[in-house]
């Protein structure tokens, strides 16, 4: 079986449509690093899939990853690390673990047992029940993240392109050609009102350069969208505001 005809393959592909946009696969990145070789160098790790616009690294880990299977592991053969290939492999599984969070980004790990599969770990490809399963284990724990997550997604639908913003304490930063957007989410909180005043504050701050090709967003899910309408629509169109809704399922809505 081909690399594309592959389980892992078919994983990606259903974080794919999950997460509306294309991931790298078998991205490196130069700071996770194999064991040195006899010759003294170190190759960049793969990682199954990274989407840059969700800052976010999924691996699918298949059974021998976390039981021993000797086609795989290959026992009577030492790798560069000194360990046969399984034990390799748990190390190399132990450093994506450690090294992707501590480098900002976000780590999934998905094995056949979170999806339909066999007793040998083969899936069955039930893409309907799998992608629910995997909409399951993409999602982000808090509300806030819910409606950043889902603003990311409709942002690239939209022909943007999400960067890293220029001011580390903003929510979502993008571009698409010539303009540039920067925005401040928040989630179903108990204090709305609160909440909104504090995000139009946050975007006044953000405005540190004077440029018509620079807008802004405050992003808020349904139950605030009453509050941040307290704002008068003249005032919000003489900043730049924009105001989005993100509803309970996820669609986006620009709001006036």
């Amino acid at each position: 079986m081909g690399r594309d005809d592959s389980d892992e393959t078919y994983v990606i592909e259903l974080c794919n449509t999950v997460l509306g946009e294309q991931a790298a696969t078998q991205h490196r990145f130069e700071w996770l690093l194999g064991d040195p070789s006899a010759n003294g160098r170190r190759v960049m790790l793969p990682v199954d899939g990274y989407w840059p616009g969700h800052q976010l690294v999924v691996e699918y880990r298949e059974l021998q990853h976390d039981q021993p299977v000797a086609h795989f592991d290959k026992p009577d053969r030492l790798t560069v690390s000194g360990v046969h290939r399984g034990e390799q492999r748990a190390l190399y599984d132990a450093q994506r673990d450690s090294e992707i969070p501590a480098h900002g980004l976000r780590l999934v790990v998905i094995r056949p047992g979170d999806l339909d599969s066999d007793s040998r770990g083969r899936l069955r490809r039930r893409a309907d029940a799998d992608l629910e399963v995997v909409r399951t284990l993409l999602a982000r724990e808090s509300d806030e993240d819910r409606v950043t997550d889902a603003f990311r997604v409709w942002l690239i639908a939209e022909g943007w392109t999400p960067v890293t913003p220029t001011d580390p304490w903003t929510d979502i930063e993008a571009v698409r050609g010539g303009e540039r957007l920067i925005g401040e989410a928040k989630g179903r909180t108990s204090e709305p009102g609160t909440d909104a005043d504090i995000a139009y504050g946050q975007l006044l701050r953000r405005m540190t350069v004077d440029s018509a090709d620079i807008r802004y967003a405050l992003i808020v899910p349904t139950t605030s969208v009453r509050a941040a309408r307290r704002v008068p629509v003249h005032v919000r169109d003489r900043l730049r505001i924009c105001l989005y809704e993100v509803t309970a399922t996820g669609e986006v809505r620009q709001l006036h």
